[in-house]
Parts: structure tokens; C-alpha cells; sequence
């Protein structure tokens, strides 16, 4: 059962962030962007640059260069995959995914995955779309969250 994002608003205190959105899928990452962008600012986020890739499997490359000059809290990744016929969305999905893990642990900087791979686009729909279950603002309450957690560490 898909959850409704958590809107419950947590205090950022100055932190910043980077949103790497893609522009592939751009109706649905348009959406969470704006969410997540909405919802960092009403936290009371320092600064929040957003850089614009244009597909999912070019989000990483970013988020390294972004990680590597330690100017961010944490850093928002947002994209849609749909599958189709082929496994291809399947293999951008697992590349997308195994690269994000890797840069968050070797830069110590949160790394939030929101490159949705999904079925069809109803589910893009509901996790996109739809205020209650936006996932830009689940990945936004995210990021605030570990930035201040690795700040207390």
C-alpha cells in the first residue's frame, strides 16, 4: 500500500541543498521539484540550487561533482522511469541506484534517491501528482532530516 509523504514540517536551520531533477518524465519530476523546492523553503532552508540533467542516468555524474565540493547538507535526487517493453529502464534503474549509494558513503553527504522506476504511469500519477503522496516531499522532509542527523554526528 503507497503511504501518503510525510508533511510534517521539520526545521532546516540554514542548510543547504541540491536538487538534481531530470528533465525526462518532466510532467512528474516538474511536480516533486516544485514540492520539494516549496517544502525546503517553508523549512527554513539557507540556499537550494537546483541543477537539471536530462535523464535519470545522468543524475549521478552531478551528484559526485555536487558531493565532492562539500557546499551542501544534502543532496535531493529526483527522476521518473517508466519500463516499457525492454529491461533498459531496468538497467538505468539499478546503474542510477548502485552510483547514489556509493557517492553518499564516499563523500559523506546525504544522497536522496527519488529516482522512482515505475510500472506505468498511473503509479507516476499517485507518487507525482498527487499532493498527499508527492514524493518531492517525502525526499525534501528526507534530506532536512539526515543533513541534521550528520551535522549531530
Amino acid at each position: 500500500m503507497l503511504k501518503a509523504a510525510d508533511h510534517q514540517l521539520v526545521k532546516a536551520n540554514g542548510k543547504k541543498f541540491a536538487i538534481v531533477a531530470s528533465t525526462y518524465n518532466a510532467k512528474y519530476v516538474d511536480s516533486m521539484l516544485k514540492a520539494a523546492e516549496i517544502f525546503l523553503t517553508r523549512a527554513g532552508s539557507k540556499k537550494i540550487r537546483v541543477v537539471r540533467v536530462p535523464g535519470a542516468y545522468e543524475i549521478p555524474v552531478v551528484v559526485a561533482k555536487l558531493a565532492a565540493s562539500k557546499k551542501f547538507d544534502a543532496i535531493i535526487c529526483l527522476g521518473v522511469i517508466i519500463r516499457g517493453a525492454t529491461t533498459h529502464a531496468q538497467h538505468i534503474g539499478e546503474a542510477v541506484s548502485q552510483a547514489l549509494s556509493n557517492i553518499q558513503v564516499q563523500y559523506l553527504t546525504p544522497v536522496i534517491h527519488e529516482v522512482l522506476l515505475l510500472e506505468n504511469e498511473q503509479q507516476a500519477n499517485e507518487r507525482c501528482l498527487n499532493p498527499q503522496r508527492n514524493r518531492g516531499v517525502e525526499a525534501a522532509g528526507t534530506a532536512i532530516r539526515m543533513a541534521v542527523i550528520m551535522n549531530e554526528l
